[in-house]
């Protein structure tokens, strides 16, 4: 029976290039980026990768994570191989960190937590450069009505409204620990507008586009299509409000990932 090496490689990425994680055909996607990168780096090695989840087209990340399982052969010396990886990786993305797991360690059921942050500005077009970092809402928004409804996403709901083609079996009902609004500190450069915002939430699963659907409607909130009861009547069950908008993927990254 061959012999299996199991490692939780950590990565960051910036996300504006790339078609979203998942490896498809024609398209250049982080996962397509990373599996390219080790076959040539492994030019002999049988291996797999998993990653944590799936992000979508121009989404970034600080701390994300996938799952290398090699055949055979271990890797012999951690600093060696990360040195490798990166060397042999575009600028835009970085292995942060290899660690050894145990076979019965899952990527996709034993997380723990995520934590998403959604950069934003309005009012006036930003600088060009500021294109990957965070999205720009042109018309002006309440932010103030923004960030009081951005708590009513904290507690368990039904966001059925909040994910693309929601399935029968669709596991709907999701916890949100935290989510609120509050003025970006975290990222900044020069060409940065004088104020903007994030929004930031935490949870331990999302679903297909929540995390910008729930941005969306908060945008829709700012500029008056929607209503704090229409937020409120959003997340129960059998609701008949329609969130039009999905706030676009630049703006997001994925910022801490934990596992059980």
């Amino acid at each position: 029976m061959k012999k299996r090496y199991y490692y939780l490689i950590r990565v960051q990425f910036l996300g504006f290039r790339y078609s979203g994680w998942q490896k498809q055909p024609g398209q250049k996607t982080i996962e397509g980026m990373l599996f390219k990168t080790l076959k040539f780096i492994l030019p002999q090695q049988k291996f797999k990768i998993l990653g944590a989840g799936r992000t979508d087209a121009k989404v970034s990340a600080l701390n994300a994570a996938f799952q290398l399982i090699l055949e055979d052969t271990s890797i012999s010396d951690m600093s060696d191989f990360i040195k490798l990886f990166n060397e042999n990786l575009p600028s835009d993305i970085k292995v942060l960190k290899v660690d050894n797991f145990d076979k019965n360690f899952n990527i996709i059921k034993d997380s723990k937590s995520k934590e998403y942050r959604y950069f934003f500005s309005y009012g006036e077009k930003n600088h060009p450069f500021c294109a990957p970092y965070m999205a720009n809402i042109l018309e002006d928004l309440d932010i103030d009505l923004m960030i009081k409804a951005a708590a009513l996403y904290t507690g368990t709901h039904n966001f059925k409204a909040y994910t693309a083609k929601p399935g029968k079996n669709k596991q709907v009902i999701r916890t949100i620990t935290s989510c609120e609004i509050l003025e970006n500190t975290e990222i900044n450069a020069s060409f940065f507008p004088k104020r903007s915002y994030m929004l930031r939430i935490c949870g331990k699963g999302f679903m297909r586009y929540q995390v910008r659907m729930i941005m969306g409607a908060l945008v829709q909130l700012g500029k008056g299509l929607l209503t704090i009861h229409d937020i409120k009547s959003s997340l129960l069950a059998g609701t008949d409000i329609k969130i039009s908008y999905v706030a676009p993927g630049s703006g997001l990254v994925l910022h801490q990932l934990e596992f059980e």
